[in-house]
């Protein structure tokens, strides 16, 4: 389905968008709803608000009460997968400036010349991005404290004392949110909106420095790449213990064989 060809007419030139992260996805097939996007999925609630949902998680209110907020949740709700609680929140204040380009002051509101469909769709999009990475960034930080006192405990003793379970679930946790955070969002993917308005790309970049999009996603990577060298280091862990208990079997059996034969030999001269 095709943007229609939207305007927005704001109480006073000044909107809140609300950008919440409230699960891992969000099946917004058939939902219902006057929509005024397909991808991502834009809906017009009420009078003058606007929901636009993303596959991944999020979601950004424009417009809206907090009560008009959370009823929306509430039909929402059976269509969230992997639902966070609390969820991650970001807001964003725009505000129409007729005059001049497209401006994103730093920690001020997001100035547009015209509030279309596309300017909007554009602006809630960089917002998913950074309350999803919020969120990520956060999980990332939860292993990394997990993972630290191990890593001290090896670097000052050179064995840790975890039994072969608590180490399998510290594999466990680096993987889960390793894969968790790089299967679920395309940070650096450009909103479907830039097809149709390609003169929109700048406001698009500005909107990137101002949340710090490919910053954020270079050092989130960064920390993945330590996550998943950690847990190879402590799978290898686990074999070279194994490896090692197996070679003390081997050795008993040997010493165990050795010494049967002995008893044998002393046996047999003894019965003579």
């Amino acid at each position: 389905m095709k943007n229609l060809p939207v305007r927005f007419v704001l109480p006073g030139n000044r909107v809140t968008a609300h950008a919440l992260n409230v699960g891992d996805r969000i099946n917004t097939a058939s939902f219902e709803g006057e929509a005024l996007s397909a991808i991502p999925l834009a809906l017009r609630v009420g009078k003058d608000g606007v929901a636009v949902l993303f596959r991944y998680g999020a979601v950004v209110f424009v417009g809206m009460s907090a009560e008009g907020e959370a009823a929306f949740l509430e039909r929402l709700s059976p269509r969230i997968g992997g639902r966070l609680t609390p969820p991650e929140e970001e807001t964003a204040t725009f505000e129409l400036e007729t005059e001049g380009e497209d401006q994103v002051a730093a920690g001020g509101p997001i100035q547009v010349r015209d509030l279309s469909l596309e300017r909007l769709l554009i602006i809630s999009d960089a917002l998913a991005k950074s309350v999803v990475l919020a969120h990520d960034e956060r999980e990332v930080a939860k292993v990394f404290e997990i993972i630290e006192p191990f890593v001290r405990e090896l670097a000052s003793s050179g064995k840790t004392q975890r039994s072969r379970r608590g180490i399998l679930k510290l594999i466990g946790d680096a993987l889960l949110v390793q894969h968790h955070v790089s299967g679920r969002v395309a940070i650096t993917e450009k909103p479907d909106a830039l097809w149709d308005r390609p003169d929109l790309e700048r406001l698009y970049a500005r909107l990137e420095d101002e949340y710090e999009l490919k910053e954020r996603v270079d050092a989130l990577n960064r920390k993945l790449a330590v996550v998943a060298e950690t847990a190879n280091t402590l799978a290898d862990i686990i074999d070279t213990r194994r490896s090692l208990r197996l070679e003390l079997i081997v050795v008993l059996l040997i010493a165990f064989e050795i010494l049967i034969t002995f008893y044998q030999i002393y046996a047999a001269r003894g019965g003579h």
